[in-house]
This record gives structure tokens, sequence and C-alpha cells, in this order.
């Protein structure tokens, strides 16, 4: 789906754009001043948008499940902290995104550090209030801790640089496990890697690149240039830092139960439980040159995605692997 959208955004920059007017696009540029307009139609939008968000979410994710007083819930071990990682992440990328909408309605830089930050904040604690209301999950101080992190990040290096010169990004592959027949501890069901791997994860694409803790990659994508401005190191080549899991099958170990009260559970030594770093190179889309500003910001909100590039991989299980193609 990413790939697709990139596609069709270049094409409507490279087709489209030449054949309008030379300032059809010069709305997109920030406006120098508050610019009223701009200003209250973001925010009428983005309340519109956060209202269907959040009831779209309660829908598919929370309705089936029952509801109970208030409460917390200690995950800051699950997942191999996958899950944490993936809040760092999100809660940096909204920062991000809402600064440069922020700028855009020509609020000045200190208001809008301060409206990213609050209003990331608030849009992750939505995630976490919902939680905290369920029956199957609990409000998650962990959570918490690595949303400020991930928004401390992004607001911390444009106070200092007025620059991001460590990104946060995520790559994804759609590896599917085993569809080979898997028994149940008693030995009377049947079930497949696979099947559980798809419960978990769910099976589009969209699903699977945000939950999907066995194909992710997050990553910390570092310009060098920015730390040595005289050398000749190219200002859009990064250096990334990336971090994994593997055969991650439930929260704390790779056992479960289904929905008939079947339980299955992998052996380790089949199935051990690893994580992953990775060094790899990565481009920063920002840094690409464009006048278009239709790609440019286009450019800037897929600056997310990590490239896919060869890589080197170290895990706990003590091996040290090349990767000709990481995705």
């Amino acid at each position: 789906m990413q790939k697709t959208l990139y596609i069709l955004l270049l094409l409507w920059s490279v087709v489209i754009t030449p054949a309008c007017a030379q300032d059809a696009w010069q709305w997109m540029t920030p406006a120098d001043t508050l610019h009223k307009q701009r200003f209250w139609g973001t925010v009428g939008a983005g309340a519109v948008i956060y209202t269907g968000a959040a009831y779209g979410l309660y829908q598919t994710w929370y309705k089936d499940y029952e509801l109970t007083k208030f409460r917390t819930f200690d995950d800051a071990r699950e997942w191999q902290q996958m899950d944490k990682a993936g809040h760092f992440l999100t809660t940096y990328s909204e920062a991000r995104w809402l600064y440069d909408g922020a700028r855009w309605t020509g609020l000045d830089k200190r208001r809008s550090l301060w409206l990213a930050g609050g209003i990331s904040m608030f849009l992750q604690g939505t995630l976490e209030v919902m939680d905290g209301f369920s029956a199957e999950w609990g409000f998650s101080w962990s959570d918490i801790g690595f949303n400020t992190l991930g928004m401390g990040l992004f607001v911390a290096q444009e106070s200092i640089w007025d620059d991001q010169r460590i990104i946060l990004k995520i790559s994804t592959n759609r590896k599917l496990p085993s569809a080979a027949p898997l028994l149940s501890t008693n030995g009377e069901a049947m079930s497949s890697l696979r099947m559980r791997h798809i419960d978990l994860y769910g099976s589009s694409v969209p699903e699977r690149f945000l939950k999907d803790y066995n194909t992710m990659t997050i990553w910390a994508s570092v310009s060098p240039k920015a730390f040595a401005p005289q050398s000749r190191w190219p200002n859009w080549l990064n250096i990334a830092v990336g971090y994994g899991s593997e055969n991650l099958y439930g929260g704390f170990s790779n056992t479960w139960t289904d929905e008939n009260n079947n339980s299955f559970s992998l052996p380790e030594t089949d199935y051990p439980r690893y994580r992953q770093l990775y060094l790899s190179f990565d481009i920063d889309m920002k840094k690409i040159r464009t006048k278009r500003p239709l790609l440019r910001s286009a450019l800037s909100i897929l600056n997310v995605i990590k490239i896919p590039a060869p890589a080197l991989e170290w895990n706990t299980l003590g091996q040290v692997k090349f990767h000709p193609l990481h995705f």
C-alpha cells in the first residue's frame, strides 16, 4: 500500500502539476505569519478526523471486549519490547507531522513545538485510556513512558538543532510462517503457525505493517553529515541502527489457547524467541531536492519508512548475518 501511494503521488507530481498554473500549489508553502483560515481549517479537520478515528478504533478493536473499571497493567516485558519500540516511533512521527502542520499554518516555532508535543501525547493517551477500561488490556505506564521518549526526541532535536538529525523509521516484510499442521498439547486439535500468526497480526498489508512484530524493524536513522558538516558525506545518506525480534507468538511465551480451549505450545529448541540488531544505510527523503511542493510534502510524510538496503545483523542467538537486501 505504501509503495502504491508513493507511485500515485509521484505520478501526480510529475504529470499533473506541470499542467497547472505555476502558483497552483503555492498554498502548500508554510505561511510566514499566522494564517487564520489555515489554522482554524486545520483545527476543524483535525477534530473531525480524531472523532472518526476514535470511534472507528473502538468499533474494530474494543467493542467485542468487556468494559471494566479503569485499571493499570504492567506489560513492560511483553513482546520483547517490540510494542514499546512501536510506541516510541509512533509518537515521534505524530509529533513530527503535527509540527510540520502547525508551521504550515504560520504558527511560530515555540507554539508549534508545544502543540506538536501536546497533541501527540493526547492522541496516544486516548489509546491508553481505552485500554484502561478494557478487560482485555489495561492502562500501561510503560507505554506512556515510551510515548514521552518519542515525543521528547522530536522536540529536543527541533529545539536544539532546528533539524532532525536522528529520525525514527520502520521497515517490514511480508514473510509468513509455515502452514504445516500443529497439534495441540493434548493431541486432540489442530492448527498451524500461520493461523496463529494471522490471529495475532492480521492478514491485510496495513494490519501486518503496523502490528507484525516478527517482520518489522524499528530504526534510528542518523545523518553523519549533520554531525560533521565539513565532510564529503552526502547529506541525504544516513546510517541506520535497527531493532527487531523473531518467533514472537505470545506476549511472554509461545503458548496460547484457542477459542475452543485447546492449548498449543511451540518448543523453544525449534522456535527460540530472540532479538536482532541491524546496521544499514538509509535515505533521508526530506533531503531529496525537488521544487514540487506536493512531492516534497509526500517525501516528508513517507520519511517514516526505512528504504530496503544491505544490512548486517547481530542477534541474541550469537549469530552474525549479512542481508544483501533487508526490508
